[in-house]
Parts: structure tokens; sequence; C-alpha cells
């Protein structure tokens, strides 16, 4: 297992002083193919984004993103859930209440206010915003297997904020990779919002 992850972080080349390691490389890839595919909404979605789940949860643990790291297993049980809880047909997206809305707004705020002091104890490279981020992760990914429209708007604040967090700590290829979430969102965003309309009209 040592010597597997030594393989992986195996520099694949150097541009402009930074060094983008194999392990980076396919899971920069794999992420891409993965949250692309969930604007569409197929069940094909989900394996994609537990391979690319797995080489991130090793990536974080290196790099010290404590929180990123463990979200990773989250994606990863989400990604079982997602594939069973979709079916064959795949999404079909639908809008929380108002009150449920505040119910997880509400959530995210104490959480994410309660799991900083922790990751400060751990000695984390980011506290703020990989405590926002962990959060809000947990909290999207739950909606978007829930099938519900907002996974997207709140996606799209959690990975401009990564954008930002990643560029920030040197990690540049996966801070590009979340500026690319940030535009797959606003695409999500707006194909969910249909879908949902259209799921209400059939209703």
């Amino acid at each position: 297992m040592h010597s597997l992850n030594n393989i992986l972080m195996t520099t694949l080349f150097t541009a402009w002083g930074y060094h983008l390691s194999y392990l980076e490389f396919f899971a920069f890839i794999t992420s891409v193919v993965g949250v692309a595919l969930g604007v569409f909404g197929p069940r094909s979605t989900w394996p994609w984004w537990n391979i690319s789940s797995l080489l991130y949860a090793v990536l974080f643990f290196e790099e010290k993103y404590y929180a990123s790291g463990f979200l990773q297993f989250i994606f990863i049980a989400g990604g079982f859930w997602g594939w069973f809880g979709w079916g064959a047909e795949g999404a079909r997206p639908g809008k929380l209440s108002r009150r449920n809305a505040s119910y997880w707004l509400a959530g995210f705020a104490v959480s994410w206010i309660a799991l900083n002091p922790l990751l400060i104890h751990l000695g984390a490279a980011a506290t703020l915003t990989d405590s926002f981020g962990f959060v809000g992760s947990c909290i999207a990914q739950v909606l978007m297997v829930k099938e519900k429209f907002e996974t997207w708007p709140l996606w799209f604040v959690v990975d401009a904020v990564y954008t930002y967090q990643f560029a920030r700590g040197g990690q540049y290829l996966t801070s590009i990779l979340y500026l690319i979430f940030v535009a797959i969102a606003i695409a999500g965003w707006v194909r969910w919002n249909r879908e949902s309309k259209k799921q209400i009209t059939l209703s």
C-alpha cells in the first residue's frame, strides 16, 4: 500500500514550478467526468464520484486537509446511496419547501461553526474554509441523492470557496478543478430548475 501511494504521488510533470502528481491528475479527470454527468442526471454519475472521491481522500490527507479528506468517504457512501436511490431512470429533480430549506440552512450554519474548533485542534491546513466546504458538501450530497434542485446553488457556493482554498494552498490543478465545478454547478442549477418545474407540472 505504501509503495502504491509512492507511485501515485510521483510527479507526472512540472509546469511553472508546480509538481503535478499522477494521483492529482487522475483524481481531476474522474471528478470532472462524474460531476459533469450529474448535471444530466444519469445513474452512471455515481461510480465516477466514488473513484474520484477515493483518489482525493488520499491526496487531501497527504496535504493535511483533514475535513476534505474525511468528506470523500461521505461522498463514497453517498455514491452507493445515490446509485440505488436514483434508480435506472436517473434523477427526477424536485424542490424543497421553504420550511425545509430554512432547516437545512440553520443546520449548515450551526455545523460549520461547531466543526471549525476541531480542525484548529487537529492542526489542519485550513479551518474556516475547510469546515465550510465539509458541511456544505455533506448537505449538497444529501440533497443531490434526494434529487433536490437546491443541491446546485449550494454546490456553486461550496465550490467557489474550495477554489479559493486550494489556490491559496498551492494545489493549483485542484483549484482549477473546483473552478470548473463552479461552472458545472451553474449548468446544473439551470437544468435542474427547469426539470423540477416539469415535475411540478406533471404532478
